[in-house]
Order: C-alpha cells, then structure tokens, then sequence
C-alpha cells in the first residue's frame, strides 16, 4: 500500500534492470534494489510490475509495451511503488534487447527526473487514473484513460514522445 511518503535518489545515480521478453525481471542493479526496497531474489522472476504504483495510468504501460514490443525505445516519466510503501519518480528509458536478431528481453535505465518535469506529469496522470478508475473492465479503462491522454497530446499539437522530450529539454536546457 501506498503511503504517500517520496523517495529520491541521486543524480549521479542509475537504476538499471532487465527483463525477459515477458517482463520478468532478470536483473536488477544495487541501485535498483536499494530505492525499490527489495531483495534481489525477491525480485529476480517477478513480472516487472512488482514496481508498479497505482497511481501511474495503466495506459502509459500500454504505451510503453506497444512501443518496445514494435522493437523500438521509449521514454518515459514513471511512479514507482517501493516494497515499504514510499514511491519514486524515475525518467525511464526502455530498450529491446537482443541476440542474433532475435528478442531476448528489455533493458530499462532510470535516473532521477527533474522536479519541475514530475509537477508537469502529475495532472495529467492523475486525471487518465481518475478515468480509468471510473471503468470496472481494465480493458474499458485503458481505451478511457488512453482517450484523456490523445485528447491531452491533441490539445497541445504534440506526440507523447515529444512531451516527453519537451519536457526534459526544458528541464535541462536542452535537446534529446
């Protein structure tokens, strides 16, 4: 259970994992264990969603998974749920990876995201959990929450990989 209480972590600091081609995780650095509050066998064979705060949309989630199962990279802002109940922000980056061609598992780099780019994603993750809360099927309340989402990237004549970017361009100063 959430307990509202926020854990950082440095930002020399990267929390590194990777997972099977069904997102079991395979590996999880120190950093990893550290912020997440788990062991490694606690988390070595355990669906990646182990990590998975229930404040985060399910429909980033499914973003994310169209996204790396289409063999392509993506970034993204995510809440994490540590085993003790705290959550951590990370900025995600997540990769296929593979051997001889074929799909072995994904990789997956956080660092610590900027303040100011987190306060920037708050509302809008909060009002597509607001929606999907508002659907028993999940099916029903990924398509609503994903619908907020579309509406919001509409709005502002953008893509979510360029909101993304927007943001951590503007929080560093820079580009991608």
């Amino acid at each position: 259970m959430p307990t509202g209480v926020e854990r950082t972590f440095g930002a020399d600091e990267i929390i590194v994992s990777k997972t099977d081609p069904k997102g079991r995780i395979t590996y999880a650095n120190q950093v990893f264990l550290r912020v997440s509050g788990y062991r490694e066998d606690e988390v070595v064979g355990q669906p990646h969603s182990i990590v998975r705060h229930p404040d985060m949309p399910r429909a980033v989630f499914a973003l994310l998974w169209e996204t790396i199962q289409a063999g392509r990279e993506i970034f993204a802002y995510i809440n994490n749920l540590a085993a003790d109940g705290a959550h951590y922000w990370v900025f995600a980056h997540v990769t296929p990876s593979r051997a001889g061609g074929a799909l072995v598992g994904y990789h997956s780099n956080r660092r610590s995201p900027d303040r100011a780019a987190v306060a920037q994603v708050e509302p809008l993750y909060a009002a597509m959990v607001a929606e999907e809360r508002r659907h028993a099927r999940p099916a029903d309340a990924v398509a609503a929450s994903r619908a907020v989402l579309h509406a919001h990237l509409a709005a502002h004549r953008t893509s979510y990989d360029e909101l993304v970017w927007t943001l951590a361009a503007s929080m560093a100063g820079g580009g991608p």
